[in-house]
């Protein structure tokens, strides 16, 4: 199996728009992430982030759903990548709606990386309650697993309910797009266990974790550690056949960045038992991002296999 290799795209860099906020930008940057080989184009999700985590070295997001259907129009082999949709945020029967329709219309290429996120400022803004943010996303996925079998059915929600409804047309991947659980805590990872496809885990150091409310991911021990903790309540449940682990980004071109620190970075972690991970380019240039991803293509993506 090659290994899954990511690129965030840069489309959230509003303070360089002359750069990465156009249609423009949209088609040359994912031109470059295809020609390059990567496996998927990923985009984020924060809708009206509170100026204060912004301010402190947050990011503004585009809409998600709209972002990757840009990319999908000017793309055919590169998939769709969420990473991540906060879940709770939106309706389930919205979002399942929308990944069908981005599914159907691309081909098949979408990817559903999901989170419980973690802005409680930003829970607030949007009607939603911060502190049942879990049990909403577990609820929510269920939803939307019975929305995308194309059948008639009826499920008693927090707030909403559907007494006979149905959703069609059903996404092109069955019985639905690859369900990639974001999060660290021990919850995620019962979740990855429970109702996803694969652990997406974000490697932060404590002291992000701190801030951030959720559990820290730095070592090898803390990954294996992780990694059999799912396993072991796989078993539990009766599950037979382990979710893959497909890490967030874990390298970063900037500058005169090594290849070979590159290769070493991912082909330790598919040592470790993870099938993919992502990569990232820092820069205000759009040309230079170009450069930097196909550079990558050539001297990275190439020589994993």
């Amino acid at each position: 199996m090659s290994f899954h290799v990511s690129i965030t795209f840069p489309f959230d860099h509003i303070q360089h728009p002359e750069a990465f906020i156009s249609q423009a930008a949209v088609l040359e940057c994912a031109h470059a992430a295809e020609d390059a080989g990567f496996t998927s184009g990923t985009v984020t999700d924060h809708p009206i982030p509170s100026y204060r985590w912004l301010d402190n070295g947050g990011h503004y997001a585009q809409d998600p759903f709209v972002m990757l259907s840009m990319v999908a129009s000017v793309t055919t082999r590169l998939k769709l990548q969420t990473n991540i949709v906060v879940l709770p945020y939106r309706n389930p029967f919205i979002v399942a709606r929308a990944v069908s329709s981005l599914d159907v219309f691309s081909g098949g290429r979408f990817i559903f990386g999901m989170g419980a996120g973690y802005l409680k400022p930003e829970y607030k803004a949007l009607g939603v309650d911060f502190d049942t943010r879990n049990d909403l996303m577990d609820e929510y996925i269920k939803a939307m697993k019975l929305a995308w079998t194309g059948e008639d059915f009826a499920f008693e929600g927090t707030g909403y309910t559907a007494v006979g409804n149905r959703m069609l047309p059903v996404p092109v991947q069955k019985p639905h797009p690859p369900l990639l659980i974001g999060g660290n805590s021990k919850r995620a990872l019962r979740r990855t266990a429970e109702l996803g496809d694969a652990w997406h885990p974000f490697f932060v150091p404590k002291m992000v974790t701190d801030t951030a409310r959720t559990a820290n991911i730095e070592s090898d021990e803390d990954i294996l550690a992780a990694i059999a903790y799912i396993h072991e309540h796989c078993d539990k449940i009766g599950r037979k056949v382990y979710p893959d682990v497909i890490c967030s980004g874990t390298f970063s071109m900037q500058g005169k960045w090594s290849s070979q620190e590159a290769i070493d970075n991912f082909s330790h972690l598919r040592d470790l038992g993870m099938i993919g991970s992502g990569a990232g380019v820092i820069t205000d240039s759009r040309s230079e991002w170009c450069d930097n991803v196909r550079r990558f293509g050539e001297e990275v993506i190439a020589k994993l296999d």
